[in-house]
């Protein structure tokens, strides 16, 4: 019983058993938490229950969490791959009681779970309490029979734990495991305690006070327990390892690195091989949580992970991308316990092979900039932060890759230069996260949740109903009525009305009773399943208590039923024409269109887009119903219902179906199948017709459908054409044969314009009326050719000279092409024989300097240059042939 996965079930078996409800890790986007980026420890999930702002049917829980801590306060970025214990992404065991059990029996739970069912060898253990704790001391002399000298006293805060400056909070209790005399380090409290021998592996933290303020703390009326078992410590403990990395996990990726590398993981090499094994876990877990890169908040420190990985990637030698084609080793390591891993796959894949595509475009370049400005540095000296920088805001390097590529030669950065250049430039890396995440939800819903309950949608089977006023929310603050011309938020024990959710806005239309009249303007869902209708009272005086009736706006409800529908069809037929990694990654059903982001690394093509379009038609015109199930998630999803990545779903779903897949080998099974909690059409043909307006990029990998549906799509269609009339009517043909007669157009327009330009070129050197001769002169013995010409394209102006020295022979051209709005450019050509004598760059640039420009470039023969005053393009002339000698 050693390896991971058995080491994760046999915890939570054990919980189990004694009475624990085992809850499923939460994403590790936090939904309940906006002061986090990401989820960091197993109570993050509980901490309304903790709080007291929610309750859960259970009273006693057991998890193993996926966590992350790569950004803000938690950030193990740059210890990742040079210690033995230090991830960006691990996994949190952990039990909880909220109210249930205390100290004694999370002693006991503890104490026989790593002795009985994991075996370790009680007299390597010892244990921490804070020096005030004497409940806890004696609990542990009691039930493990722990002599005194194994029950550490710890003064420090080390072992107290606090939500925040208030809140619920107590003392801590560590288990440490002895490692053996061989490694150097003290017991917790010693001078020693920084070594490595006694490593804590699993603290359970008694919530028994709460900070009411910075002086004052209180008993909890209802002591709890929180615990956090790190499954990568415990692992190597129990696999007789030192270091996490020597596990059996980490072991499978580290082989598969190897084996795609070449490289074997040993000396300088080790430590690459370690950062791709860890990165790749993280990076995939959240790909699949719903994360993708880009240049702020989430995506943003994890391009900054993958872009570590791949680097050390580089370093290990390999030509191609290498993180993709380890992913089938994570998910056989990991997909059984984490089933989102397995149904992400073809997305993370073709995310990480997108951005190491990317990335090592640049990599090059920055590496090289790197060198040279650190060829003159050795060990011990700094990187000034400009240059550190620069390859992160042209580049793309994040600073640790930076610090990372040059840590082997001992060099450092300016930290204080780079922050200082940071904030010239209002870096995105330090200023974009404020704000970020999921909007919070206010104390108050919370508790009008606690105190009322979820609020009852009808709105699935009916768009009016009855309701009764449980609570009126004025500028924040709960209320006992509202009168006219108040804005207010009302929460109902029933309603028909739909909270915005799922890209689908909220429902407006009318609250009434027989005194009182309010406008609905938008719903929407607050305090974990509240409905909170934002309105205004157009009369009358509403208030707590009172009888309503209320009515939803049913053509705007009908069209966005169309629209929401629509994206389903969309969504499928998207993956059938593009692939199975294609994923929606946000959408906007508006009554008057959809927007739909998917999952996709390049633009959709003309004839991509067509298909798409065509197959989702076919299926509404099959005018089938529509149905809707409500499932277990595990269920609905291996029926082979989709599920949204970074959506949060309740332990009942509702399963809609829509359509009959047409051919291939799902022809007749159900065509569209995704969990979705919006309102939708009865049957396809209610949508009436699906138009796409057009494709775009949002970000990296991300892609943009625009459509509309019904009437909107009839009204779109016919005004296009309305547009091909008008046209057919200018070119006096018939509709059907404008574009024939527009390419014509085209084809005849290109042929005038290049007689024009030919006619132009001539009339510029001469017309053939006794040629250039006429600007011809010698000077300095040297044959010179100079021109000033108006209404020639500059690109021009090369034929133009070459055709010079052709009539010359021997010789110099200088000809100056200005345009319409003065500017000017200058080509100077100088004949083979004379290159040895003059070059045409050193030439053009006195040209451009009397245009006012400055520069030039090209061949000792052909150079051209330019300047913004047309009007010296005489002087210009003649400078060149004082050049020459004249």
């Amino acid at each position: 019983m050693s390896g991971v996965n058995e080491i994760r079930s046999t915890f939570l078996d054990y919980f189990r058993k004694n009475g624990h409800e085992v809850v499923a890790s939460s994403p590790l986007v936090p939904r309940n938490d906006p002061t986090l980026m990401f989820t960091n420890a197993g109570m993050v999930q509980f901490k309304n229950v903790f709080t007291g702002l929610e309750t859960r049917p259970y009273s006693t829980a057991a998890t193993a969490q996926k966590c992350v801590r790569a950004g803000g306060k938690h950030n193990d970025l740059d210890n990742v791959g040079y210690t033995a214990r230090h991830h960006t992404f691990f996994e949190m065991l952990g039990n909880f009681s909220f109210g249930d059990y205390f100290k004694e029996r999370a002693i006991e739970l503890a104490w026989n779970l790593i002795t009985k069912e994991f075996g370790l060898d009680r007299n390597r253990l010892l244990v921490t309490v804070y020096h005030t704790d004497d409940d806890a001391f004696n609990l542990w002399k009691r039930i493990a029979g722990l002599p005194d000298e194994k029950i550490i006293r710890i003064p420090t805060s080390d072992n107290f734990w606090a939500m925040g400056d208030t809140g619920p909070c107590g003392p801590c209790s560590e288990i440490f495991y002895d490692h053996g005399e061989h490694i150097w380090g003290g017991p917790p409290g010693s001078p020693e305690e920084d070594g490595d021998r006694f490593i804590e592996i699993w603290n359970l933290v008694f919530m028994q006070y709460e900070q009411v303020t910075k002086e004052e703390r209180i008993d909890l009326p209802r002591p709890s327990i929180d615990t956090g078992m790190g499954l990568e410590r415990v692992a190597a403990v129990l696999q007789g390892e030192h270091d996490n990395y020597d596990i059996d996990l980490f072991r499978a990726l580290i082989a598969a690195s190897v084996d795609a590398t070449g490289v074997p993981a040993e000396g300088d090499r080790r430590a690459s091989h370690r950062v791709i094994a860890d990165h790749l876990r993280s990076s995939a877990f959240l790909i699949a949580d719903g994360v993708l890169p880009s240049n702020e908040g989430r995506g943003y420190v994890l391009r900054r992970i993958m872009r570590r990985a791949m680097r050390h990637a580089q370093l290990l030698g390999a030509r191609e991308p290498l993180l993709w084609k380890l992913l089938p080793a994570l998910v056989q390591q990991m997909g059984r316990a984490y089933p989102e891993l397995v149904r992400a796959e073809a997305l993370i894949s073709e995310t990480l092979k997108l951005e190491e595509t990317r990335f090592r475009k640049t990599l090059e370049r920055g590496l090289s900039l790197l060198s040279d400005a650190t060829g003159t540095l050795g060990k011990g000296d700094m990187l000034d932060g400009e240059t550190a920088f620069r390859l992160y805001d042209t580049y793309g390097f994040p600073l640790d890759l930076t610090q990372d590529a040059l840590r082997t030669r001992g060099i450092g950065v300016d930290l204080s230069g780079f922050t200082d250049a940071m904030e010239r430039q209002k870096a995105e890396a330090r200023s974009h996260w404020a704000g970020s995440g999921d909007k919070a939800t206010e104390t108050i819903w919370f508790e009008l949740k606690e105190k009322f309950g979820a609020t009852e949608f009808l709105g699935y089977d009916t768009e009016a109903a009855e309701g009764v006023v449980q609570a009126i929310v004025r500028d924040g603050k709960a209320v006992d009525s509202a009168s006219a011309g108040d804005e207010v938020q009302v929460v109902l024990n029933q309603t028909p009305f739909y909270g915005e959710s799922g890209g689908q806005m909220g429902d407006t239309g009318i609250i009434a009773t027989d005194n009182a009249r309010l406008d609905v303007t938008d719903t929407q869902k607050k305090g974990e399943g509240l409905f909170v209708h934002a309105a205004t009272v157009a009369e009358g005086t509403l208030k707590v208590g009172d009888s309503v009736v209320l009515t939803v706006d049913h053509d705007r409800r009908s069209r966005l039923r169309s629209n929401h529908s629509a994206t389903h069809l969309l969504h499928e037929a998207l993956r059938e024409v593009l692939g199975t990694h294609v994923a929606q990654k946000g959408s906007l059903v508006a009554p008057e269109r959809l927007r739909f982001d998917v999952s996709h690394p390049k633009p959709m093509t003309t004839d991509e887009l067509q298909k798409v379009e065509d197959m989702a038609n076919a299926i509404i015109l099959q005018n089938a119903p529509v149905t809707t199930r409500l499932m277990s998630v595990d269920d609905a999803i291996a029926e082979g219902a989709m599920a949204l990545f970074g959506e949060k779903y309740g332990d009942e779903v509702r399963v809609v179906s829509m359509g009959r897949s047409i051919e291939g080998p799902q022809a007749g099974k159900p065509y569209s199948v995704e969990l979705c909690g919006g309102t939708h059409v009865n049957a396809t043909g209610d949508i009436g017709l699906v138009r796409i307006l057009g494709e775009s990029a949002v970000g990296a990998g991300v892609r943009r459908l625009e459509a509309v549906t019904g009437e909107a799509a009839r009204a779109y269609l016919a005004e296009q054409d309305e547009r091909v009339k008008t046209l057919a009517g200018a070119l006096k043909v018939q509709p059907s044969e404008v574009i024939v007669r527009v390419e014509a157009l085209i084809d005849e327009r290109r042929k005038l314009e290049r007689e024009l330009s030919d006619a132009r070129r001539r009339l510029a050197m001469g017309g053939g009326q006794g040629g250039p001769a006429g600007d011809v002169r010698e000077v300095g013995g040297v044959k010179f050719m100079g021109k000033a010409l108006s209404g020639i394209d500059a690109k021009d102006l090369k034929g133009l000279a070459d055709e010079g020295k052709a009539s010359l022979g021997s010789g110099v051209v200088t000809l100056i092409g200005v345009a319409e709005d003065g500017k000017a450019s200058a080509v100077v050509a100088v004949t083979p024989d004379l290159t040895d004598r003059f070059s045409a760059v050193d030439l053009v640039r006195v040209a451009s300097a009397a245009l006012g420009g400055k520069g030039g470039g090209g061949r000792p023969d052909m150079a051209q240059a330019g300047g913004p005053d047309g009007a010296k393009a005489g002087e210009a002339l003649e400078a060149v042939a004082a050049a020459l000698g004249g």
